[in-house]
């Protein structure tokens, strides 16, 4: 019974698109490669209030009134900003813990999320947590909606690392209340309102320039000088930071023989601690928001090794295509000047199904030879409800011959064909092909060698004046014509195209011939024929010229049905990766036909996502290069076809809309597989493309065609 093609599937995807988006997103706003506020420069016109200016370090603005105090008499805070840094961190907390001190500790948010041991040895050793924003942005230049969101995000990742909120709260890039500006004072009103404390400082040791340690033991001391308290900043992330560990161990061992105490802040002006217990709820949403970000971060780590591991792959493989190209043509030289000229009895089968638009081309073609041997031309008319029959028998000539039968699929079609055929060598060709005068001649040359059973030819796009077709024209001698190359050379070849292909009779009748297992009837075929011991090679001078899709709901059909044929040929002859054929031919087509499709989308939406809020320029330059590596082997695949290289011109669009496309069938078959649904033939509409021989596809097939002959007389003519 025939199913529906599975549709919720691409829900799932879009679904899956959109998730991946926004877990990059959130990834890129933790980095600060998303929505951060870029800082202005000091606003010197605008100051605090003379309260705040005039006043202490640790600031409260709750219910409208304005208090601040100062640290009590030789009573040090040491602050760490910016953290908790996994490498600076634990070091700090080290020398804090040798000399019974304790600090307070202002942390970002999603560096909370990174690293919540941390957050819990902090509190396990008796230190103290303040609220530094999520994302280390500015505030003074930032909206109040920014600012709480800030504020509360950074409250949820602590209340999922440590199951504590905290009531204080520094402003990054803040210093003492003297320098406070009046953008960073309207800043500070908004997190006073929603419930903070807010910090600032009495010395700030600027450890972020690297002054040296000395310096900054230098400015923590002349910050508690006269037996003054004072809370000093420091920062435990954000660079390079071992003078700062040097640093608090030299001014903990200079200030505590003198009597000073080091302690929290809270401790310090008798304030209750500043953590307190979070809901059960706010611990929730906080695991949520800890586990969220730390997928984003190994999602975003994975994709990057997947980007690079794909990158590395795609250029691996134009180079290695390229050389096996090279050594193709050599070969094939070779293979031209040791074999001696044949002309066994040929068959040619045509399946055809509602055909009439294009059959007349097809058979002229094949009735235009130069073939000097026996020739009969076999017509398959599968239960067509057109005029194919009829033209069909219109057509006179020797040696052609109609077959009519109910319509029962190509394999059925091409297999009455063997039944019925006459010669020892068998050419299938497609309904909607046309082949050079020399085609059949040049295609069957090679079973001179006894041990060939099957060639496949050069089949080419005719109808490749569209951007559809100039695509799959690049697609045609780029992808399928340079791998042709390479599974000939290996000894792997896993289809010969329904376009154009011979093959041994005999070697037909020991394989069974075609199977309706699969709805890629040529791929089975062909991977029978190479298991089975023969060689499979390609013919690169037997051209076919064929009817591509001219549109995209067309195309769509036939790539669908190619890409699923394939995968169940490769499930139906997976036992052969016990072979050699199998391990060359299926894992590469499972490594650049399956997988790399499946992580395609993934790898786009990354690259798009450096482009925008990354890198720009690394992820652009890295592009172009790929798109230049993909241009030079094109140049020389089009050159090896002896074909115009300005096609091209369309290569970097075709990266944009085409290869999603093939993305995007390579995803539909494998689910529609997965879910075992049984995909029906599928054919594709014929526009008639050879019907008129003046058309710019009959004068390039002839301009190809008189190229050839020269070539051809060329060599008769030159002395060996």
């Amino acid at each position: 019974m025939k199913q529906r093609d599975p549709r919720a599937h691409w829900f799932l995807l879009a679904f899956g698109c959109f998730l991946l988006s926004c877990i990059l997103l959130m990834n890129g706003y933790v980095s600060g490669a998303v929505g951060q506020v870029p800082r202005k420069p000091v606003d010197e016109s605008g100051q605090a209030p003379p309260e705040v200016l005039q006043g202490g370090p640790v600031v409260n603005t709750k219910d409208g009134d304005l208090r601040s105090v100062h640290m009590p008499r030789k009573t040090i805070a040491l602050t760490f900003d910016d953290g908790p840094d996994p490498r600076w961190t634990p070091q700090i907390l080290d020398v804090l813990k040798k000399h019974d001190a304790r600090g307070s500790f202002f942390m970002v948010g999603g560096n909370i999320a990174k690293h919540p041991e941390l957050v819990q040895r902090v509190l396990a050793e008796g230190h103290e947590i303040g609220n530094h924003t999520y994302t280390h942005a500015d505030l003074a230049d930032a909206p109040d909606w920014r600012i709480r969101l800030e504020l509360n995000l950074t409250q949820r990742a602590l209340a999922g690392a440590a199951g504590v909120k905290t009531t204080l709260m520094r402003l990054p890039y803040s210093g003492s209340p003297l320098g406070t500006t009046g953008a960073q004072w309207e800043a500070a009103k908004v997190v006073g309102d929603s419930g903070y404390l807010v910090v600032f400082t009495d010395g700030d040791t600027k450890d972020w320039q690297h002054p040296g340690v000395d310096t900054m033991v230098q400015s923590a001391v002349d910050a508690a000088k006269g037996g003054r308290g004072a809370i000093i900043m420091l920062h435990d992330a954000g660079g390079d930071r071992a003078e700062v560990v040097q640093a608090v161990d030299k001014i903990i061992t200079t200030l505590q023989p003198k009597g000073y105490e080091f302690t929290t802040l809270a401790e310090a002006l008798k304030l209750p601690r500043s953590e307190v217990p979070a809901s059960d709820q706010e611990q929730m949403i906080g695991k949520t928001l800890v586990f969220t970000q730390g997928f984003a971060n190994w999602l975003v780590n994975a994709l990057a090794l997947l980007f690079g591991v794909a990158g590395v792959a795609c250029v691996l493989r134009l180079v290695v295509l390229i050389g096996f190209a090279h050594v193709h043509v050599r070969r094939m030289k070779q293979r031209v000047h040791d074999r001696p000229e044949i002309s066994p009895s040929l068959t040619v089968i045509v399946p055809a199904y509602n055909e009439e638009v294009g059959i007349a081309a097809t058979l002229r073609s094949l009735q235009d030879h130069d073939y000097p041997g026996e020739l009969e031309i076999i017509v398959v008319n599968d239960g067509s409800s057109d005029r194919t029959s009829e033209i069909v028998r219109e057509m006179t000539g020797p040696g052609l011959r109609l077959i009519d039968k109910e319509n029962g699929g190509k394999p059925s079609a091409l297999n009455a064909g063997i039944a019925a055929a006459r010669g020892e060598i068998i050419v299938m060709m497609d309904g909607d092909t046309v082949f050079q005068r020399d085609t059949l001649r040049k295609l069957v040359q090679q079973f001179s060698d006894p041990k060939v059973g099957a060639i496949s030819g050069n089949a080419k796009v005719a109808n490749r004046g569209g951007i559809w077709g100039r695509w799959q024209h690049i697609e045609y001698v780029i992808g399928f014509n340079l791998d042709r190359r390479m599974f000939d050379l290996m000894q792997c070849m896993p289809t010969i195209p329904g376009a154009i292909g011979a093959f041994r009779k005999e070697v037909l009748d020991a394989v069974g011939g075609l199977s309706d297992d699969t709805l890629a009837e040529d791929t089975d075929l062909t991977m029978s024929i190479s298991r089975s011991g023969w060689h499979v090679v390609y013919e690169e001078t037997a051209i076919a010229w064929t009817e591509a899709p001219s549109s995209l709901q067309q195309l769509w059909r036939q790539r669908y049905r190619w890409c699923y044929g394939t995968i169940q040929a490769m499930w139906k002859h997976r036992s052969s990766l016990r072979e050699s054929f199998g391990r060359r031919c299926l894992s590469y087509l499972v490594g650049f036909q399956v997988l790399l499709p499946l992580i395609a989308p993934a790898v786009d939406i990354y690259t798009v996502y450096g482009v925008l809020f990354g890198d720009p320029v690394k992820s652009l330059v890295t592009w172009l290069v790929f798109v230049l590596l993909q241009a030079v082997a094109g140049a020389y695949a089009l050159h090896l076809d002896r074909e115009r290289v300005h096609p091209l011109w369309a290569l970097p669009l075709q990266q944009f809309v085409y290869r999603q496309l093939m993305y995007l069938v390579v995803i539909q078959s494998l689910v529609t597989a997965v879910m075992g649904n049984r995909l029906a033939w599928q054919t594709i509409r014929r526009t008639g493309t050879f019907s008129d021989p003046n058309s710019a596809v009959g004068r390039h097939m002839a301009a190809e065609e008189r190229r050839t002959e020269e070539e051809r007389a060329d060599r008769t003519t030159t002395p060996a």
